[in-house]
Formats: structure tokens, C-alpha cells, sequence
């Protein structure tokens, strides 16, 4: 029986966190003395009220959370944040549509970057850090953050942070769960200031700096200017904010393990291997192409392509350039680092660099069978066995990870949309990255879809975001029933 009660309670308890979340950019709206203060007052009201009601409501549930409870709990806990996040947007009237108010938010919160707005800088100063801090929150977890507090109010959190954790393992490096969490806050919380300091070094201005580094730690990628990075034209920023999309595409769990100087367990790890191999691999074959076909020299292309590489990679989705101008073979190869992502645990999105790994050992085991059928070759990672339960998740997850891609796509053709745009926005979407490909790239907002494709998409971003079991396990009648 799900424990309706404890769940209420908990999303309730969420909303009155993101009011002060509200009350946070309204501060800033006080600062600038733009138009959107009220527009925050009245959006923190309303957010407050209903988790007021919601907390006092869900009084008496049961302080336990079932492996069941955890999976309603993060699915409607994003919907939630979504629902009453978009409210500044739209009674502001800066977003005046409810069905681009909740795809803006929704792309905030699941870190994917994609946006409707066709003139980011008119937007006042409130709302353009809400933007930036809806990616920060969404981007290691809302439930990260709430798994931290549970324990305060005598609930477990372990249950959640099976459901919403991102990757097919994951490691626990305190017995405590909720102490993880906190580890892993404090560092997020670090490399986001480092950054600020450092792109203020670099020439921006402080409101920039943490909007742009809200978005780089959280692989978001939604930027302050219409042209994203590229605004500022200095190789500095574009080398800075590369860098910290890379770290911040690792494992958490594996900075966590450098910052308590375990350094074996960082460099020897394959998944982190496959990672930066791939985008070393990738960033080198694309600045060739781009010397040898373009006018750009040897540095220019090898920043535009390292740049490139990683914001896709990690899923942040940020640009310098607009890659649709680029050779038609080098969107392929930005397709297939968009579709790949990059670590488990971390911010972004994708199908996770562990994903790759395994099935790469499991297609090795199958050609090795061939010659010796009778072996028995179990599939090791980071001189582990993994299970064989785990392999056939990942081989399950990669099945209806490209078929609800395919379905999606003919979905959206089938709403007039380019073959380009769709296969683009799609895997955009499912993928958190933020840009697509044709009049969805990064030269452009996606303002031009059809409402009915931006709810689409936005399903598609929360089911990216969670990793397609935790939302499609609630569509499940099995799900629901009582045992």
C-alpha cells in the first residue's frame, strides 16, 4: 500500500524549501528593483500555502518509506517543484503561456537547458537567477537535497535515493545515507563557488558569474545572454567553464573520493576511463575537421570542439558556436556524445558512461563465446563481478531507452515537425542536453513547437531526468496493486 500520507507530507515540506528558494530571487528582484518582486511575493504565497496544507494534511504517516513510496515521492516531488516554479514566469507575464511557464521550469529543474524565450536578457534579474538556480537544485537532486533533511523529521531516505539516484550501481561511501548526501551537497556547493570567483576573474560581472555557474555545476546551461557563452568571446570563460562541466560530468562519489585522498579508487575507475577517453576521442577528431574544413586555426578549433564536446557530453548543453553551421558529419558525431552522457552520479544526463562500459564488456564476453562456448565470463568492473541482474537492467534500460527515442520522434513528425528538429528535440529531451539540431540548435529557442510537442517533451525530460523506471514503473498496474 503506497503511504500517501508521508508523501504528501514530505512534497509539502519540499514546497515550503522552495518558497524560501522564491524569496531568495525576490531578494534579488529587491536589489535590482526590477518589476517581478511582487511577482515573487505572490508566487512564494501561493507555493507556501499549499505546503503548509500539504505538511499539515500528511500528518501521521507512517516514518518508514517503502522502496514504492520512494519511486511516487521523487516522480510527483518534480512535477510539484514544476507546477509551482513556473508561477514567477507566468504571472510575471514574461512567459504568459502555462504550457511554455511549465516547459521552461521543467527544462530548468531536470538540468536540460532547452528553452521558449527568444530574448533571454529582457527578462528582469529575479527571473533570470530562478532560471539559473531551478538547474542548480534540479541538477543533483532535489531529492539529494531532501534525503539530507528526511532524518530531521524521522524518515528514511535510502528508498529515495534508490529512486532517484542516476546509473544502474550505486556506491555509498558513509553507512548513513543521509550523511552522503550532505558530503556530496558541500562539495556541489564548492565547485560552485570556485567557479564564481573564477569567471569574475575572468571579466563578469557577479550576477552572471553565479547564474553561469549555476548552470556549469548543475549541466543545465541555461545562460543569462541569448548567444550563451559565446556573448562573452574570451577563451578564458570558455576554457574555465569546460573544465568544471567535465568535473562536474564525473561521479560524485569519485570527487568524494579525491577530496579524502583516495586517489587509486579515482584514477583506476573504468567508468571514468571511458569518460575522459571518449571525450579526449572526440574533441581531437572534431578539431582536426574543423582545421582542415574551416578558417579557424589550430587553438580556435580545439576550444570550439573541446567546448562543444564536453557541454554535450555532460549533458549542459551551453554553446560558442553554432555547430548546425558546422560540417554535416560532426552533427553525427555530437549526436552520438549527446546519447551517450557521461558519468553515473553525477549532474548529467544521457545513457550514463557505466552503461557504455558494460555493454561493451558484455558484446566482448558474446565474442568470446563464440570460440569458447562453454567459458564462464562474468562481466567485471573496477575488478568487481557485476551481477547479472544488473546487466540485464542496463540491456533493459538501452532497449527502452532508443524504442521510446523512435516512438517519440515518429510522434512528433507526426505533428508536422521536421525529421532534423524531431530526432534532435528527442534526444535533447530525454537526454537533459538543452540544444538540438535545426531550427532547435543552438542558435535557436524551441518557441516554435507546437504545444503539444512541448508537453511531450517536457515528460520526456522528467523521464530522462529519473531514468525511465522510476516514472514508467507508475504507469504500471502492478505497481498500484496493494501487495
Amino acid at each position: 500500500m503506497i503511504n500517501f500520507k508521508t508523501i504528501i507530507r514530505i512534497i509539502g515540506i519540499l514546497l515550503l524549501l522552495e518558497t524560501v528558494m522564491l524569496l531568495a530571487c525576490s531578494a534579488i528582484s529587491y536589489y535590482y528593483n526590477d518589476e517581478a518582486l511582487l511577482d515573487f511575493w505572490k508566487s512564494a504565497g501561493i507555493t507556501a500555502g499549499v505546503g503548509l496544507l500539504m505538511a499539515i494534511a500528511g500528518k501521521g504517516g507512517e516514518k518508514q518509506l517503502t522502496r514504492r513510496d520512494g519511486y511516487v515521492l521523487v516522480s510527483f516531488a518534480w512535477v510539484a517543484f514544476s507546477l509551482f516554479g513556473m508561477l514567477p514566469f507566468y504571472i510575471s507575464g514574461y512567459v504568459p503561456d502555462i504550457t511554455n511557464a511549465f516547459f521552461e521550469t521543467m527544462s530548468g529543474f531536470t538540468s536540460t537547458g532547452a528553452t521558449v524565450l527568444d530574448n533571454i536578457e529582457s527578462l528582469p534579474h529575479g527571473l533570470l537567477f530562478w532560471r539559473g538556480m531551478t538547474q542548480w537544485i534540479g541538477g543533483l537532486g532535489i531529492i539529494m537535497f531532501t534525503i539530507a533533511v528526511l532524518p530531521i523529521f524521522g524518515v528514511s531516505g535510502l528508498q529515495v535515493f534508490a529512486a532517484e539516484a542516476s546509473g544502474p550501481t550505486h556506491d555509498k561511501v558513509h553507512p548513513r545515507i543521509g550523511i552522503t548526501a550532505k558530503w556530496i551537497w558541500s562539495i556541489y556547493a564548492g565547485l560552485t563557488l570556485i567557479l564564481v570567483v573564477l569567471l569574475m576573474l575572468g571579466g563578469m560581472n557577479w550576477f552572471d558569474s553565479v547564474c553561469h555557474a549555476f548552470a556549469t555545476t548543475g549541466t543545465g546551461g541555461f545562460s543569462t545572454k541569448q548567444a550563451s557563452v559565446a556573448y562573452y568571446n574570451s577563451p578564458y570563460i570558455e576554457y574555465v567553464i569546460s573544465i568544471f562541466m567535465f568535473i562536474s560530468g564525473i561521479n560524485f562519489t569519485l570527487l568524494l573520493f579525491f577530496v579524502n585522498r583516495k586517489f587509486k579508487k579515482v584514477i583506476d575507475n573504468a567508468e571514468l576511463k571511458w569518460y575522459f577517453w571518449s571525450v579526449a576521442g572526440f574533441t581531437g577528431v572534431i578539431a582536426a575537421v574543423l582545421y582542415y574544413t574551416g578558417s579557424m586555426d589550430a587553438e580556435e578549433a580545439f576550444r570550439k570542439s573541446l567546448f562543444q564536446v564536453i557541454s554535450l557530453h555532460t549533458s549542459t548543453g551551453f554553446a560558442t558556436d553554432d555547430y548546425m553551421l558546422w560540417t554535416p558529419v560532426l552533427w553525427g558525431l555530437l549526436t552520438i556524445v549527446m546519447v551517450m552522457g557521461a558519468c553515473a552520479g553525477s549532474t548529467s544526463g544521457g545513457l550514463k558512461c557505466i552503461r557504455m562500459v558494460i555493454l561493451a564488456k558484455v558484446s566482448r564476453n558474446e565474442c568470446k563465446h563464440l570460440l569458447h562456448p562453454n567459458a564462464v565470463l562474468p562481466v567485471r568492473i573496477n575488478k568487481q563481478v557485476i551481477p547479472p541482474s544488473i546487466v540485464s537492467t542496463v540491456l533493459a534500460f538501452f532497449f527502452l531507452y532508443f524504442i521510446i527515442i523512435i516512438i517519440s520522434i515518429l510522434i512528433m513528425m507526426g505533428m508536422g515537425i521536421g525529421a532534423e528538429e524531431s530526432i534532435g528535440c528527442v534526444v535533447s529531451s530525454i537526454g537533459n542536453m538543452g540544444p538540438g539540431l535545426g531550427d532547435t540548435g543552438p542558435a535557436y529557442s524551441w518557441n516554435a513547437l507546437p504545444d503539444a510537442a512541448k508537453w511531450l517533451l517536457s515528460f520526456l525530460m522528467l523521464l530522462g531526468r529519473l531514468e525511465l523506471f522510476t516514472v514508467l514503473l507508475l504507469f504500471t498496474p502492478e505497481f498500484w496493486k496493494r501487495n
